[in-house]
Protein backbone atom coordinates (compact mmCIF):
# COMPACT_ATOMS: atom_id res chain seq x y z
CA UNK A 1 0.00 0.00 0.00
CA UNK A 2 1.84 2.61 -1.26
CA UNK A 3 -0.64 5.53 -0.43
CA UNK A 4 -0.48 9.52 1.26
CA UNK A 5 -3.50 8.18 3.59
CA UNK A 6 -1.12 5.49 5.59
CA UNK A 7 2.22 7.72 5.00
CA UNK A 8 0.40 10.52 7.18
CA UNK A 9 -1.27 7.84 10.07
CA UNK A 10 2.65 7.13 10.66
CA UNK A 11 3.38 10.56 11.06
CA UNK A 12 0.91 11.56 13.53
CA UNK A 13 1.49 8.11 15.14
CA UNK A 14 4.89 8.71 15.55
CA UNK A 15 4.72 12.40 16.82
CA UNK A 16 2.04 11.43 19.11
CA UNK A 17 3.52 7.87 20.84
CA UNK A 18 7.56 7.87 19.85
CA UNK A 19 8.59 4.70 20.14
CA UNK A 20 7.65 2.95 23.48
CA UNK A 21 9.58 0.10 25.05
CA UNK A 22 7.17 -2.06 26.01
CA UNK A 23 5.90 -2.38 22.33
CA UNK A 24 7.66 -4.63 19.68
CA UNK A 25 9.44 -3.35 17.13
CA UNK A 26 10.84 -4.17 13.53
CA UNK A 27 14.44 -3.52 15.09
CA UNK A 28 14.34 -5.97 17.76
CA UNK A 29 13.33 -8.78 15.09
CA UNK A 30 15.78 -7.25 12.54
CA UNK A 31 18.37 -7.50 15.37
CA UNK A 32 18.04 -10.63 16.43
CA UNK A 33 18.02 -12.22 12.70
CA UNK A 34 21.37 -10.36 12.65
CA UNK A 35 22.78 -12.02 15.29
CA UNK A 36 21.75 -15.35 14.49
CA UNK A 37 22.93 -15.13 11.51
CA UNK A 38 25.96 -13.83 12.01
CA UNK A 39 26.55 -16.43 14.36
CA UNK A 40 26.31 -19.06 11.72
CA UNK A 41 28.25 -17.48 9.19
CA UNK A 42 30.95 -17.24 11.64
CA UNK A 43 30.84 -20.73 12.18
CA UNK A 44 31.24 -21.42 8.89
CA UNK A 45 33.70 -18.89 7.59
CA UNK A 46 36.41 -17.96 9.13
CA UNK A 47 39.25 -16.11 6.37
CA UNK A 48 39.34 -12.76 5.48
CA UNK A 49 38.09 -13.74 2.22
CA UNK A 50 35.46 -15.85 3.04
CA UNK A 51 34.06 -13.39 5.79
CA UNK A 52 33.65 -11.04 3.48
CA UNK A 53 31.69 -12.78 1.32
CA UNK A 54 29.64 -13.81 4.30
CA UNK A 55 28.97 -10.26 4.81
CA UNK A 56 27.24 -9.91 1.28
CA UNK A 57 25.63 -12.98 1.97
CA UNK A 58 24.51 -11.70 5.26
CA UNK A 59 23.05 -8.20 3.80
CA UNK A 60 21.42 -9.99 0.94
CA UNK A 61 19.52 -12.03 3.65
CA UNK A 62 18.18 -9.27 5.98
CA UNK A 63 17.61 -6.26 3.69
CA UNK A 64 16.04 -8.50 0.90
CA UNK A 65 14.47 -10.72 3.37
CA UNK A 66 12.73 -7.90 5.04
CA UNK A 67 11.65 -6.31 1.68
CA UNK A 68 10.08 -9.34 0.90
CA UNK A 69 8.52 -10.17 4.10
CA UNK A 70 7.11 -6.39 4.54
CA UNK A 71 5.67 -6.85 0.23
CA UNK A 72 3.95 -10.63 0.98
CA UNK A 73 2.18 -9.33 4.41
CA UNK A 74 1.04 -6.41 2.97
CA UNK A 75 0.52 -7.46 -0.03
CA UNK A 76 -1.68 -10.65 1.33
CA UNK A 77 -3.53 -8.45 3.91
CA UNK A 78 -4.43 -5.61 0.83
CA UNK A 79 -5.69 -8.83 -1.10
CA UNK A 80 -8.22 -9.71 2.25
CA UNK A 81 -9.24 -6.53 2.71
CA UNK A 82 -7.90 -2.67 1.40
CA UNK A 83 -8.20 -1.28 4.97
CA UNK A 84 -6.48 -3.75 6.62
CA UNK A 85 -3.18 -3.80 4.11
CA UNK A 86 -3.48 0.36 4.45
CA UNK A 87 -3.37 -0.13 8.31
CA UNK A 88 -0.73 -2.63 8.17
CA UNK A 89 1.47 -0.02 5.80
CA UNK A 90 0.60 2.67 8.12
CA UNK A 91 2.23 0.21 10.88
CA UNK A 92 5.11 -0.79 9.38
CA UNK A 93 5.59 3.16 8.05
CA UNK A 94 5.39 4.06 11.81
CA UNK A 95 8.06 1.81 12.79
CA UNK A 96 10.45 3.00 10.16
CA UNK A 97 10.15 6.64 12.08
CA UNK A 98 11.95 7.96 14.84
CA UNK A 99 10.84 11.78 14.90
CA UNK A 100 8.84 11.86 18.05
CA UNK A 101 11.51 9.72 20.02
CA UNK A 102 14.21 11.25 18.83
CA UNK A 103 12.21 14.70 20.06
CA UNK A 104 11.40 12.57 23.21
CA UNK A 105 15.22 12.03 23.81
CA UNK A 106 16.86 14.99 22.98
CA UNK A 107 14.14 16.77 25.72
CA UNK A 108 15.16 14.63 28.43
CA UNK A 109 18.62 15.65 28.33
CA UNK A 110 17.90 19.14 27.94
CA UNK A 111 15.41 19.03 30.54
CA UNK A 112 17.81 18.56 33.24
CA UNK A 113 20.74 20.10 32.10
CA UNK A 114 18.40 23.24 31.73
CA UNK A 115 17.92 22.81 35.36
CA UNK A 116 21.53 22.62 36.76
CA UNK A 117 21.51 19.03 37.03
CA UNK A 118 24.54 18.23 34.94
CA UNK A 119 24.82 14.48 36.40
CA UNK A 120 21.65 13.22 34.92
CA UNK A 121 21.75 15.43 31.77
CA UNK A 122 25.04 13.13 31.33
CA UNK A 123 23.31 9.92 32.47
CA UNK A 124 20.28 10.32 30.37
CA UNK A 125 22.96 11.56 27.04
CA UNK A 126 24.92 7.81 27.64
CA UNK A 127 21.80 5.90 26.08
CA UNK A 128 21.71 7.75 22.63
CA UNK A 129 25.45 8.70 22.15
CA UNK A 130 28.34 6.50 21.85
CA UNK A 131 30.93 8.43 23.19
CA UNK A 132 32.17 8.56 26.94
CA UNK A 133 29.91 10.94 28.63
CA UNK A 134 30.84 11.25 32.50
CA UNK A 135 33.03 13.60 32.03
CA UNK A 136 31.24 16.57 29.66
CA UNK A 137 30.77 19.93 31.01
CA UNK A 138 27.65 21.89 29.81
CA UNK A 139 29.06 22.57 26.65
CA UNK A 140 30.25 18.93 25.80
CA UNK A 141 26.93 18.04 26.28
CA UNK A 142 25.30 20.62 24.37
CA UNK A 143 27.77 19.89 21.53
CA UNK A 144 27.11 15.76 21.75
CA UNK A 145 23.19 16.66 21.86
CA UNK A 146 23.07 18.71 18.93
CA UNK A 147 25.12 16.70 17.14
CA UNK A 148 23.08 13.53 17.92
CA UNK A 149 20.06 15.25 17.17
CA UNK A 150 21.29 15.87 13.52
CA UNK A 151 22.45 12.58 12.30
CA UNK A 152 19.59 10.97 13.68
CA UNK A 153 17.18 13.55 11.93
CA UNK A 154 18.74 11.79 8.61
CA UNK A 155 18.49 7.99 9.88
CA UNK A 156 15.66 8.41 11.59
CA UNK A 157 13.76 10.59 9.54
CA UNK A 158 14.49 12.02 6.53
CA UNK A 159 16.07 8.88 5.14
CA UNK A 160 12.55 6.97 6.07
CA UNK A 161 10.47 8.83 4.62
CA UNK A 162 12.46 9.26 1.29
CA UNK A 163 12.09 5.68 1.02
CA UNK A 164 8.51 5.50 2.29
CA UNK A 165 7.58 8.33 -0.69
CA UNK A 166 9.95 6.61 -3.07
CA UNK A 167 8.78 2.82 -2.81
CA UNK A 168 5.98 2.49 0.07
CA UNK A 169 6.52 0.58 3.14
CA UNK A 170 8.38 -2.23 1.50
CA UNK A 171 11.44 0.02 0.58
CA UNK A 172 11.36 1.51 3.77
CA UNK A 173 11.31 -1.42 5.85
CA UNK A 174 14.68 -2.76 4.07
CA UNK A 175 16.40 0.56 4.25
CA UNK A 176 15.83 -0.17 8.26
CA UNK A 177 16.95 -3.17 7.56
CA UNK A 178 20.45 -1.46 5.90
CA UNK A 179 20.37 1.00 8.88
CA UNK A 180 20.43 -1.71 11.83
CA UNK A 181 23.04 -3.96 9.75
CA UNK A 182 25.48 -0.76 9.80
CA UNK A 183 24.91 -0.20 13.22
CA UNK A 184 25.45 -3.96 14.27
CA UNK A 185 28.20 -4.87 11.86
CA UNK A 186 29.48 -2.00 10.33
CA UNK A 187 33.10 -0.91 12.03
CA UNK A 188 35.97 -0.40 11.24
CA UNK A 189 37.55 -2.90 13.78
CA UNK A 190 39.41 -6.10 13.57
CA UNK A 191 35.77 -7.79 14.67
CA UNK A 192 34.21 -6.94 11.63
CA UNK A 193 36.38 -5.28 9.05
CA UNK A 194 35.32 -7.99 6.38
CA UNK A 195 31.91 -9.16 7.42
CA UNK A 196 31.14 -5.58 8.10
CA UNK A 197 32.18 -3.70 4.91
CA UNK A 198 29.27 -4.63 2.64
CA UNK A 199 26.77 -3.45 5.10
CA UNK A 200 29.04 -0.49 5.97
CA UNK A 201 28.89 0.90 2.43
CA UNK A 202 25.18 -0.25 1.06
CA UNK A 203 24.38 2.43 4.05
CA UNK A 204 26.10 4.86 2.86
CA UNK A 205 24.93 3.90 -0.58
CA UNK A 206 21.71 4.17 0.61
CA UNK A 207 21.90 7.38 2.71
CA UNK A 208 23.75 9.56 0.23
CA UNK A 209 20.73 11.36 -1.31
CA UNK A 210 18.61 11.53 2.05
CA UNK A 211 21.86 13.29 3.91
CA UNK A 212 22.23 15.66 1.35
CA UNK A 213 18.33 16.52 1.48
CA UNK A 214 18.03 16.68 5.15
CA UNK A 215 20.89 19.44 4.94
CA UNK A 216 18.80 20.92 2.17
CA UNK A 217 15.90 20.92 4.72
CA UNK A 218 17.70 21.90 7.54
CA UNK A 219 18.66 24.92 5.00
CA UNK A 220 15.01 25.93 4.26
CA UNK A 221 13.73 25.80 7.98
CA UNK A 222 16.20 28.45 9.01
CA UNK A 223 14.55 31.45 8.19
CA UNK A 224 11.30 30.85 9.53
CA UNK A 225 13.49 29.99 12.79
CA UNK A 226 15.25 33.63 12.69
CA UNK A 227 18.27 31.55 11.53
CA UNK A 228 20.57 31.73 8.54
CA UNK A 229 20.11 29.76 5.53
CA UNK A 230 23.01 30.65 3.66
CA UNK A 231 25.17 30.06 7.05
CA UNK A 232 23.17 26.02 7.56
CA UNK A 233 24.12 25.63 3.71
CA UNK A 234 27.68 27.15 3.20
CA UNK A 235 28.99 25.34 6.61
CA UNK A 236 27.07 22.06 4.98
CA UNK A 237 29.02 22.42 1.21
CA UNK A 238 32.59 23.63 3.21
CA UNK A 239 32.82 21.28 5.91
CA UNK A 240 30.10 17.68 5.43
CA UNK A 241 33.80 16.15 4.91
CA UNK A 242 35.53 16.84 8.30
CA UNK A 243 32.72 13.85 9.08
CA UNK A 244 34.32 10.35 8.78
CA UNK A 245 31.38 9.62 7.42
CA UNK A 246 30.55 10.50 3.76
CA UNK A 247 26.84 11.18 4.50
CA UNK A 248 26.64 12.21 8.44
CA UNK A 249 28.33 15.05 8.11
CA UNK A 250 25.83 16.94 5.78
CA UNK A 251 23.25 17.31 8.61
CA UNK A 252 25.82 17.77 11.12
CA UNK A 253 28.15 21.11 9.15
CA UNK A 254 23.86 22.21 8.36
CA UNK A 255 23.04 22.35 11.66
CA UNK A 256 26.41 23.98 13.17
CA UNK A 257 25.86 26.65 10.47
CA UNK A 258 23.07 27.39 11.52
CA UNK A 259 23.18 27.58 15.32
CA UNK A 260 26.43 29.69 14.71
CA UNK A 261 28.53 26.72 16.60
CA UNK A 262 31.18 24.52 16.04
CA UNK A 263 31.08 20.42 16.19
CA UNK A 264 33.20 17.84 16.40
CA UNK A 265 36.72 17.67 17.65
CA UNK A 266 38.27 15.98 20.26
CA UNK A 267 35.83 13.14 21.85
CA UNK A 268 36.79 9.83 24.14
CA UNK A 269 34.99 6.47 23.42
CA UNK A 270 35.84 3.76 25.56
CA UNK A 271 38.26 5.82 27.01
CA UNK A 272 40.47 6.51 24.15
CA UNK A 273 40.38 10.02 23.17
CA UNK A 274 39.80 10.49 19.02
CA UNK A 275 41.07 13.71 18.24
CA UNK A 276 38.34 14.32 15.39
CA UNK A 277 38.33 17.42 13.25
CA UNK A 278 36.07 20.19 14.00
CA UNK A 279 32.77 21.04 12.04
CA UNK A 280 32.66 24.93 11.23
CA UNK A 281 35.31 25.90 13.50
CA UNK A 282 34.25 29.46 13.25
CA UNK A 283 31.32 28.86 15.39
CA UNK A 284 31.62 28.89 18.81
CA UNK A 285 31.18 26.51 21.70
CA UNK A 286 27.41 25.49 21.83
CA UNK A 287 25.50 26.26 24.66
CA UNK A 288 21.95 25.09 26.50
CA UNK A 289 20.02 27.74 24.51
CA UNK A 290 21.48 25.94 21.16
CA UNK A 291 19.84 23.22 22.14
CA UNK A 292 16.39 24.74 22.72
CA UNK A 293 16.95 26.28 19.04
CA UNK A 294 18.36 22.88 17.27
CA UNK A 295 15.32 21.03 19.11
CA UNK A 296 13.08 24.08 16.78
CA UNK A 297 14.87 22.90 14.28
CA UNK A 298 14.67 19.61 14.18
CA UNK A 299 10.71 19.80 14.64
CA UNK A 300 10.43 21.96 11.71
CA UNK A 301 12.51 20.37 9.45
CA UNK A 302 10.92 16.88 10.78
CA UNK A 303 7.83 18.68 9.33
CA UNK A 304 8.76 19.66 6.19
CA UNK A 305 10.06 16.52 5.31
CA UNK A 306 6.92 14.47 6.08
CA UNK A 307 4.78 17.74 4.32
CA UNK A 308 7.26 16.96 0.99
CA UNK A 309 7.32 13.33 1.14
CA UNK A 310 3.40 13.21 1.91
CA UNK A 311 2.92 15.53 -1.23
CA UNK A 312 5.06 13.25 -3.55
CA UNK A 313 3.40 10.05 -2.47
CA UNK A 314 -0.08 11.77 -3.48
CA UNK A 315 0.67 13.29 -6.63
CA UNK A 316 1.93 9.65 -8.03
CA UNK A 317 -0.13 7.33 -5.92
CA UNK A 318 -3.16 9.15 -4.06
CA UNK A 319 -4.56 9.72 -1.29
CA UNK A 320 -5.84 5.91 -0.74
Amino acid sequence: MNAALPLLLAVVADALLGDPPSWPHLVRVMGGAITSLEDWLRRRYASPAELGLAGVVLVIAVVGGSWLAAALVLGLAGGLWRMLGMGLAALLAFQCLAAGQLWREARAVAQPLAAGHLAEARRRLALIVGRDTASLDEQGVARALIETMAENLNDGVVAPLFYLALGGAPLAVAYKAVNTLDSMVGYRNARYQDLGRAAARLDDVCGYLPARLTAVLLAVACPLLGLSAAQAWGAARSDHGQHKSPNSGWPEAAAAGALGVRLGGPSTYGGQLVDKPWINPRGRQPERADIAAMQRLLVLTCALAAGLALLLVWLTRGWV
